[in-house]
């Protein structure tokens, strides 16, 4: 993974987290833990998905998806 994927990687899952955070309420530390455990992490760290490459709003529609 090159610097620039994990840079937008990293990017992503900040945003996933402040809009959990923001959206939901969580505190923190459980907005990390949703995204961190979440199968969206899973593909959005697997480069073969292109998920990465996708708006933040996207993914976060997608993790939205997962929780119900």
């Amino acid at each position: 993974m090159s610097g620039k994927e994990t840079f937008m990687i990293e990017t992503m899952t900040r945003d996933l987290i402040t809009r959990l955070m923001e959206e939901r309420s969580l505190t923190m530390r459980k907005a990390m833990d949703v995204v961190y455990t979440s199968r969206t992490y899973a593909a959005l760290q697997n480069l073969n998905t292109g998920l990465y490459f996708q708006s933040s709003a996207y993914v976060f529609d997608e993790l939205a998806k997962e929780l119900g």
